[in-house]
């Protein structure tokens, strides 16, 4: 079994996304290539990691599944340069990944046993889907989060806002035009503890697809070109 990726950004980005979420993961290596799914230790928020196959200049793996410490790895691929490329390999019950560039670098991470059960993706149902510019989205939940410690996602017509309002202030954002593509109407409020994390993801997209319903999950998917981020989040019903 061995990994290699001549592009360790790829994974090194994903890791120090997914590693705001959740600290322990199950990194399974499927066929097509390889999957974190995962939920926090609050059992609010869900993390979908996808880097396929094709990513990989080189992919021999099965089924294997790697228990790790995410700030550990998150560490090591940090020392990956941008013209580096890494391997990564299962030795002896540790997790080898090797670092080549003008010299060659070996860590050794212990594998663990992580004690969160595996999740499904949930199946959901959505009556609201936004997709948009990723950097615009992000801005609009920065804005709300100076003021507010939640958000409001609401589609009316044919305009997308977001909101936030403290017990003094408020912020608003509102998107249309042809730049969105939309459908659907709905209101639903989420955590921008939450939120403020999953933004860091229009790192590794230009585009979020958004979807949601009244108060019911939110998905949030950021593809990119070679992998795919994705969160779930329990919404924050209000009690009027």
């Amino acid at each position: 079994m061995i990994l290699k990726l001549d592009d360790p950004k790829l994974m090194s980005d994903a890791i120090a996304i997914v590693s705001e979420i959740v600290s322990e993961v199950r990194i399974k290596l499927l066929p097509d290539g390889m999957s974190i799914v995962a939920v926090d230790p609050a059992n609010v928020a869900l993390v979908i990691f996808k880097l396929p196959k094709e990513s990989f200049s080189e992919y021999d793996a099965g089924s294997e599944v790697w228990g790790v410490n995410l700030d550990d790895l998150k560490k090591i691929l940090k020392r990956a340069g941008a013209s580096s490329s890494i391997v990564l390999e299962e030795c002896e019950g540790k997790l080898k990944i090797t670092i080549f560039d003008k010299i060659k670098r070996t860590f050794n991470l212990s594998l663990i046993e992580v004690s969160s059960e595996d999740k499904d993706i949930p199946e959901l149902n959505f009556a609201t889907r936004i997709e948009m510019n990723s950097v615009d989205f992000a801005q609009a939940i920065e804005d709300t989060n100076v003021v507010a410690d939640s958000c409001a996602l609401i589609k009316t017509g044919d305009v997308f806002s977001v909101e936030g309002s403290g017990n003094l202030n408020s912020a608003k954002a509102e998107f249309s035009g042809e730049d969105l593509e939309m459908f659907g109407i709905g209101r639903s409020k989420y955590s921008l503890e939450y939120m403020m994390k999953f933004i860091k993801a229009l790192k590794i997209s230009s585009r979020v697809v958004v979807n949601f319903s009244d108060d019911y999950p939110l998905r949030l998917d950021f593809p990119g070109e070679k992998m795919g981020i994705g969160f779930v989040l329990a919404p924050r019903v209000e009690n009027d």
